[in-house]
């Protein structure tokens, strides 16, 4: 994890539509530090992506978040996603 990064927001949302991005930010940054509840997770994208509902802007959001924080958020969602288990964490190479 890189130290004391931004991230990435835009500006036109509203409080509320920040604190849900963020939240799923937050989640992503668990999956890889620590460990994430697959049914959280998988809530928080879905709120996250009625903020976010464009592919595109959903993979500008993830290039910017991986650039800054080394976290890749699609793979976040694929791992997540496709796990069987109710507790998931990255595997670490």
């Amino acid at each position: 994890m890189k130290e004391n990064y931004a991230y990435p927001i835009d500006l036109d949302w509203s409080t509320d539509e920040m604190t849900v991005v963020l939240a799923f930010l937050n989640q992503v940054e668990d999956f890889y530090e620590t460990k994430v509840e697959k049914v959280k997770f998988l809530e928080k994208y879905q709120a996250f992506k009625t903020i976010v509902p464009s592919k595109m802007q959903e993979k500008q959001i993830g290039r910017e978040f991986e650039q800054k924080s080394g976290y890749s958020l699609y793979q976040a969602v694929k791992e997540v996603s496709s796990s069987e288990r109710k507790y998931i964490s990255h595997k670490k190479a």
